[in-house]
């Protein structure tokens, strides 16, 4: 495999950033990952955490160097994470689970497959076109799916951030899975969090990533999507990743190949200690070097527990 790739957040008007996001791959197999914890609920950002360390722990134990079966992969990992959650609550003595948005990608084969619940997107890009996007699990795309109200009326609609489906609900979340979807070179593949898609167009994604390499438009894009959603915008997040760069001189990004990693090897930017916010307000320090001790067993329990 050969990929450019790059990731870049902004807290945005928040106090705290409960997004989160991160990238790991094997000689053979690619893992994109983004997770938005939910602000109206408890520890959304220990939420996000919890769900990103989960997926990306059974990707590194499974896709040497290949993930058997993708699709079980997403399904398997998205509820392991949901009973993380839960396991989280209940040694916490919580009312309520914390809860969190996620969407992930594993590109392998030269195909992608993609699943996600919330309304934390992925964008898929070719030329001058988006050619697949994720549908939110809102309140309002089930309006717009049903013909009640158009894309315009959405953004202004009063229950324009109520979302259908998470990790952490009291029901075992469904998981929407795109499979196999075949990569030609120089297609983007982008995941953000409703802080991003929010407060840009898709004619303005397709032009920062066509005319720009993937460390200018990315911040860019965020830049752009704070300016429009104001002194309270939301978490902004996204992880962009450009397929088979390897004669594409566009992009300042080196680009990355899997092709040296021996069997087993993981190269990945997702790690515990640089993820926690020390600045959360409900978390002292210990409390929080607590929570990791406990996300560390969480993921040893989740690999023992789905092979």
């Amino acid at each position: 495999m050969r990929f450019s790739i790059f990731q870049d957040t902004d807290v945005g008007g928040r106090s705290i950033n409960q997004d989160r996001m991160g990238y790991c791959f094997s000689r053979e197999s690619l893992l994109m990952v983004l997770a938005d914890g939910m602000g109206g609920h408890l520890r959304g950002e220990i939420a996000a955490q919890i769900a990103m360390q989960t997926v990306a722990s059974m990707f590194q134990q499974q896709a040497v160097p290949r993930l058997r079966d993708p699709v079980a992969f997403l399904e398997q990992s998205f509820h392991a994470s949901h009973r993380e959650l839960h396991r989280y609550r209940e040694m916490h003595g919580m009312g309520e689970c914390p809860r969190t948005t996620i969407v992930a990608c594993v590109v392998q084969d030269g195909h992608a497959w993609w699943g996600h619940a919330g309304d934390s997107r992925l964008y898929l890009m070719r030329d001058t076109d988006v050619l697949f996007r994720t549908l939110d699990h809102s309140k309002v795309q089930s309006l717009i799916s049903l013909g009640l109200i158009t894309e315009a009326e959405s953004e202004v609609h009063p229950e324009r951030n109520k979302v259908l489906n998470c990790l952490g609900s009291p029901f075992i979340p469904p998981v929407e899975i795109h499979a196999a979807f075949p990569l030609k070179a120089g297609d983007v593949v982008m995941l953000c969090s409703d802080g991003l898609w929010s407060g840009v167009s898709r004619e303005e994604l397709v032009r920062e990533f066509r005319m720009e390499p993937l460390e200018l438009a990315v911040p860019r894009l965020i830049q752009s999507a704070l300016n429009h959603n104001g002194v309270g915008a939301d978490n902004t997040t996204v992880l962009a990743m450009k397929w088979d760069t390897e004669n594409d001189e566009t992009d300042g990004l080196p680009s990355l190949s899997s092709m040296g990693l021996p069997d087993g090897a993981v190269t990945t930017t997702i790690a515990i200690a640089n993820n926690l916010e020390a600045e959360s307000a409900d978390l002292t320090e210990d409390e929080i070097d607590k929570t990791i001790a406990e996300i560390q067993e969480a993921i040893q329990r989740s690999n023992k527990e789905c092979p």
